[in-house]
């Protein structure tokens, strides 16, 4: 596996889902490999496509597991959409599709059923009926702009894979002739966002996913080393397939601080 040069890395971006827990349950040794992380003096973002849950519940679960996390610490693809909207649309009426309550995150929106100016697709659920999806097909037609959360096709849970939005993405993208702004990984802005919150340049930082499409090639395109963890959404044949080649593959984010050489590799 070899370590990362010493004193080269001062921020680390982490993936939440499939990479520290799979159905909110921590993954054997990190919430040690995170504390690792932590002591050594490094800065730390979780940043997730998560849409079910705010980032005060995301903390709160994550600390009531053990991990050393607050609120301040998590950067979820509903709140930089709702930053998007604000600058690129302000004052735009949003349809949303999403499971979960994430209206804290989404605070200074206008959410509407009808005259919409943006369609908001976020996480996958039984909310994505025929007749919603239709709506929102018909709000398209109609002029309304595309904005995804992201755009993952599935997510790991303790069940095993299951559908996420990025597959209702792209047959709405499809059907109504549009493109969707994706604000969520791999939006470069994302990985943006995170590391102005830390204050770090890319050059100093690795981003450790799951997801080597979302999570990893598309952080090392914005300049940030990429760690990819054959846990959750992993499957060798996404490896294998994929569009480029990671920087770095561990078998867990247990391996962490092995790689960034803060202690057995």
């Amino acid at each position: 596996m070899g370590t990362v040069r010493a004193g080269a890395v001062r921020a680390v971006l982490i993936d939440i889902d499939g990479v520290l827990t799979v159905s909110w349950k921590p993954l054997p040794g990190t919430v040690e490999a995170l504390r690792t992380v932590r002591e050594a003096g490094l800065g730390v973002a979780l940043v997730t496509n998560t849409t079910s849950r705010t980032r005060a519940s995301i903390a709160s679960t994550l600390a009531d597991a053990g991990f050393p996390v607050t609120a301040e610490d998590i950067l979820t693809a509903p709140a930089v959409t709702a930053a998007h909207l604000a600058a690129r649309y302000p004052g735009a009426r949003c349809a949303l599709l999403n499971s979960g309550d994430i209206a804290e995150d989404l605070a200074g929106l206008t959410l509407v059923d009808t005259d919409v100016d943006v369609v908001v697709i976020g996480g996958a659920g039984p909310e994505f009926g025929y007749d919603a999806l239709d709506r929102a097909f018909g709000h398209l037609q109609r002029g309304a702009r595309l904005v995804a959360m992201h755009r993952n096709p599935y997510w790991r849970t303790d069940a095993g894979l299951r559908l996420d939005s990025g597959a209702f993405v792209t047959g709405l993208e499809s059907a109504a002739r549009v493109e969707a702004e994706v604000t969520g990984k791999p939006s470069p802005a994302f990985f943006a966002a995170a590391l102005a919150r830390l204050g770090a340049g890319a050059d100093e930082a690795l981003m450790v996913g799951d997801d080597i499409e979302s999570d990893v090639l598309a952080a090392q395109r914005a300049g940030i080393a990429g760690v990819l963890v054959r846990t959750g959404k992993y499957l060798p044949r996404t490896h294998r397939e994929a569009s480029g080649t990671p920087d770095h593959v561990v078998d867990s984010f247990a391996d962490l601080p092995g790689l960034l050489g803060l202690g057995p590799v």
